[in-house]
């Protein structure tokens, strides 16, 4: 090897991945981002979608990771406007499940972990002629952030990017292997590429890109668990979302999601196949409907679901025989036996990504941190209402609801693509300007990149449009 092409590598293109290359980058380092698939195209686009502390992690003592948690949450929606707001959440009082005293105690703690300064501190509420059971006279109200989980990991590798980042995507690595100047990254279908130094955040595939190179003996384990979603027709009235607790001491979110649905999940089961194409099984489906049907006047059934996500998880092995309650902090493991650093990411939860870049890019530079207070694209907006108000001005010619759309999901950047002629609609108020903006500056290529990663547009659209895009696709 002469010169490395880049001074790092990064490989797998989810939170983790993404985040890094955008700290690493914005720190002065040559970055190339290497994804087999699309971007988020994973764990990160199959999230419950909130940015919080976890609530549920205290029963474990896991006290650490939800102090992190909780000043990530301050920090995401202070730099990410756009795509994280805060959102109440209503938890219904289980006598028999968990006593009173102890639910104040943990909203106590959680209140005041993280240094909470924009949300509102927890509180009792009456649930008397609320849409839950009649049985639930009383419970607590908390807040934490609903957030768009796969644009989260789209403004990262954006700004990445912007700062000199290469981010290739659909280029899978199929082998690393060093010698005394650093490595060589070898790519199925493509030239190898070299760098000074990788970052292995392959999520699910972290343990394969070590053991396809012959390096992984002595690292630690992951448990691969699977979580399902469903959404079905909207049912909750208000904006509020609930957190349900369930018989086996598991708790259940409904969330208010894409405003005409209900978003459920989710579901932990121990899984063993191949983590590409993670499906929900029938019992998964039965367990969330039995799970709302528990708690509320309406009643679902499994042929009301109008869509399902799965998605695997990477655990930390921390020997705990249940799914639920393996631990979802991270590990970052530096090992420099080979010659050139090679860092591997194992565990981890999308509140936690951005904490976890800095501190994995601090092992590999003493350059300065800077992503704090750094917006993410689109993401310099003071007050978001004052500035749909604006847009709406300013894009007359447009449908309010098109630049709520706009707003929510690209913050500023809808000015680099609004313009007078949108070009051709194709259906359903989707236009060619932003279609081409996502090709050219967000990596798209397929019409599932569009409608179920860029944009959730794949629960609204008819047939039609669908097959509109996809023939403007093959143009």
């Amino acid at each position: 090897m002469t010169t490395p092409d880049y001074d790092l590598c990064i490989i797998g293109g989810g939170i983790n991945g993404a985040g890094i290359a955008r700290d690493a980058a914005g720190r002065g380092l040559s970055v190339l981002l290497v994804e087999k698939g699309d971007l988020a195209g994973a764990t990160s686009s199959a999230s419950t979608k909130l940015i919080h502390g976890g609530l549920r992690y205290l029963e474990h003592f896991e006290f650490g990771l939800v102090r992190d948690s909780l000043k990530e949450r301050e920090v995401l929606l202070n730099i990410a406007p756009h795509i994280i707001h805060p959102m109440e959440f209503i938890l219904p009082h289980e006598p028999h499940l968990r006593p009173a005293w102890l639910i104040r105690l943990g909203l106590f703690l959680y209140d005041h972990l993280g240094g909470r300064k924009k949300l509102p501190g927890s509180k009792g509420v009456n649930l008397k002629n609320s849409a839950l059971n009649e049985k639930y006279t009383k419970g607590f109200s908390y807040a934490d952030c609903q957030v768009d989980d796969s644009r989260l990991v789209i403004l990262n590798a954006i700004d990445a990017a912007e700062k000199g980042a290469t981010i290739l995507t659909q280029t899978e690595c199929t082998k690393i292997s060093p010698d005394e100047k650093g490595w060589t990254i070898h790519l199925k279908n493509e030239q190898p590429r070299t760098a000074r130094m990788i970052v292995n955040a392959a999520g699910p595939w972290v343990k394969t890109v070590l053991n396809n190179s012959d390096i992984g003996e002595d690292t630690p384990g992951i448990r691969l668990v699977k979580g399902s979603h469903i959404i079905v027709p909207r049912f909750l009235e208000g904006e509020e979302a609930y957190i349900l607790q369930q018989p086996d001491k598991r708790i259940i979110f409904a969330i208010p999601y894409e405003q005409d649905f209900t978003l459920i999940g989710t579901t932990d089961i121990e899984y063993t196949d191949d983590p590409s194409h993670p499906e929900i099984e029938q019992q998964e489906t039965n367990y969330l409907c039995a799970a709302i049907n528990r708690s509320f006047k309406h009643k679902i059934k499994p042929n009301d679901v109008v869509w399902s996500y799965s998605g695997v998880r990477p655990l930390l092995d921390d020997g705990d025989e249940s799914a639920s309650s393996v631990t979802r902090d991270y590990k970052l493991i530096l090992d420099k036996s080979h010659g050139p650093p090679l860092l591997s990411v194992f565990g981890g939860k999308i509140t936690t990504y951005r904490h976890l870049a800095e501190e994995a890019v601090d092992q590999l530079t003493d350059k300065k941190k800077w992503t704090e207070r750094a917006p993410l694209p689109g993401g310099n907006i003071k007050n978001f209402e004052d500035f749909i108000e604006d847009k709406t001005k300013q894009y007359s010619h447009l449908p309010e609801s098109l630049i709520q759309r706009y707003a929510r999901a690209y913050g500023t950047r809808m000015d680099k693509f609004i313009k007078k002629d949108m070009g051709e609609n194709f259906g359903d108020d989707i236009f060619e300007a932003e279609i081409r903006y996502l090709i050219d500056h967000e990596w798209a290529q397929s019409s599932e990149d569009i409608l179920w990663r860029r944009s959730k547009l794949g629960l609204h659209v008819t047939p039609e449009t669908i097959q509109n895009l996809e023939e403007y696709l093959k143009s």
